[in-house]
């Protein structure tokens, strides 16, 4: 089932589940390992994992008594395709598409004289 860009892009706007993500670029985790390095509770990641997860971008399996997070590899091609089409950045460098954002926001353009 894709995943709309909307929810995507939801996930991803925290920085708490954006160092989850890079986390796991290197391994499948255990819940417990990724919540090692957080200074939150364990109920707060579960939290961040649920909404990586809603997103489609992490798979949560239990492993005997462990649960395990997994990156999906393709859960963010829809949203690449999409920030590419701006040209101005490289694929999934959200950190600079939220700079930009963030600029934009900031200072907003006036609108056009209609003359």
């Amino acid at each position: 089932m894709a995943h709309s860009l909307d929810t995507i892009f939801a996930a991803l706007a925290d920085p708490t589940r954006r160092a989850i993500l890079a986390m796991l670029l290197e391994d499948d985790m255990a819940v417990t390992d990724v919540a090692e390095p957080f200074e939150m509770s364990l109920a707060a990641i579960s939290k961040h994992l649920m909404i990586l997860s809603r997103a489609g971008l992490i798979a949560q399996e239990k492993r005997g008594r462990v649960k395990w997070c997994k990156l999906e590899p393709d859960a963010m091609r829809d949203a690449t395709v999409w920030m590419q089409g701006f040209g101005q950045f490289e694929p999934v460098n959200l950190d600079a598409f939220e700079r930009f954002l963030k600029v934009e926001l900031e200072n907003p353009h006036p609108a056009p004289d209609p003359e």
